[in-house]
């Protein structure tokens, strides 16, 4: 199993997806789901999802496929580019960065988001973040007429050099961790979902649009009308010196579970799990025996604040695996992380029957 993620990491690490841009992604998701003999169907919005039927609550276990990055703002007559930002990318950490203009794929284009030469910089400047308008591209061609007849337009999607990287221990790095580590994991529940035998209805979902407003997801749950919903992504991992004060999760320590999130700024959105959800995900890292680190952040938000709000309310958990550098142009984790967790959402699952009760009487 570890091998199988592994390779789906590395694989669809390197394959750019800007929000709202996903499509590259979502055709090799289908692609892998295929040789799977698995059939996918795919809504308008470009939401991906395959359908394992069975008896008892119906199931939605999801996660994003999309990335943060830019989008060309302005082509400058010299042929430097303006960027825009789209989704949490931190300013302080844009100079000097690789990025790849995405025109087609075999036509991509790669640049650099340039750094004022340390020469001409000021003792003042030395420690000041520019924003994102104040940065610039350089492709290398020097005039708009030449950007522009490479493919390049206004509203062209941007992202960070695509890199996968392997790291000591079984930690990997790379460019969108966030979430192509949750899309590793779903293929491998995937595999074990088509031979099962019995068990729940289970719409296993790849979700566009999570980077840039949250509401790719909510689209697919209005269609499926799940009775719970599973979402899958990163949790802070909180064992460097930086992240020591906001929670006790360490990479390579298991499993995440969230208990709280809210994000606090702009949209007054979050999730408080339903308890059947706790309950069963704490039962059934006891029962196999792995750990299950718990998460409770402010600043933190997922698709699943959405969905957890279609129809008369569906049972929601946010469940995922440490990563270290959220956001960043190179995000780490811990392949042994994401065995454990699609070991425990395969038993969590396959434990859920035609009884399974969703009543919060029974749980608190």
């Amino acid at each position: 199993m570890k091998a199988g993620i592994k390779r789906d990491l590395m694989d669809l690490m390197l394959i750019p997806g800007l929000s709202g841009h996903e499509d590259r992604v979502r055709r090799a998701l289908v692609e892998r789901l295929a040789a799977l003999d698995i059939d996918t169907s795919t809504d308008r919005l470009g939401n991906v999802y395959s359908h394992f039927p069975g008896e008892g609550p119906r199931i939605l276990l999801f996660t994003h496929m999309d990335q943060l990055g830019f989008i060309v703002r302005r082509i400058e007559e010299n042929g430097l580019l303006r960027l825009e930002r789209l989704g949490g990318v931190p300013e302080r950490a844009l100079a000097a960065q690789d990025v790849l203009v995405c025109v087609a794929e075999g036509r991509d284009v790669p640049g650099i988001i340039a750094n004022k030469s340390h020469h001409a910089t000021s003792p003042a400047e030395k420690y000041t973040v520019l924003p994102c308008s104040e940065h610039y591209v350089d492709t290398g061609y020097s005039s708009a007429r030449d950007v522009e007849a490479a493919g390049i337009r206004i509203g062209q999607p941007v992202v960070y050099a695509p890199v996968a990287a392997e790291l000591a221990d079984d930690r990997i790095c790379g460019t969108s961790v966030d979430d192509r580590a949750g899309c590793a994991v779903l293929l491998a529940l995937a595999s074990s979902l088509n031979a099962r035998t019995s068990g729940p209805p289970v719409d296993l979902g790849f979700t566009v649009l999570e980077e840039f407003n949250l509401r790719g997801a909510q689209v697919l749950a209005q269609q499926l009308q799940p009775d719970i919903a599973i979402q899958i992504d990163l949790m802070l991992a909180t064992d460097t010196p930086d992240m020591t004060s906001r929670g006790d999760m360490a990479l390579g320590g298991g499993p995440g579970m969230s208990l709280y999130s809210f994000h606090g700024r702009g949209t007054l959105n979050g999730v408080i799990p339903h308890p059947a959800m706790v309950s069963l995900f704490e039962t059934t890292a006891h029962e196999l025996n792995i750990p299950l680190q718990r998460s409770a952040q402010v600043g933190v938000l997922t698709d699943l604040s959405y969905v957890q709000l279609t129809g008369t309310g569906v049972a929601s958990i946010d469940m995922g695996f440490p990563m270290r550098a959220s956001h960043s142009a190179r995000e780490v984790c811990d392949l042994n992380d994401l065995v454990q967790l699609t070991e425990l959402l395969t038993a969590a699952i396959s434990s859920i029957g035609a009884g399974f009760s969703l009543d919060r009487d029974d749980y608190t």
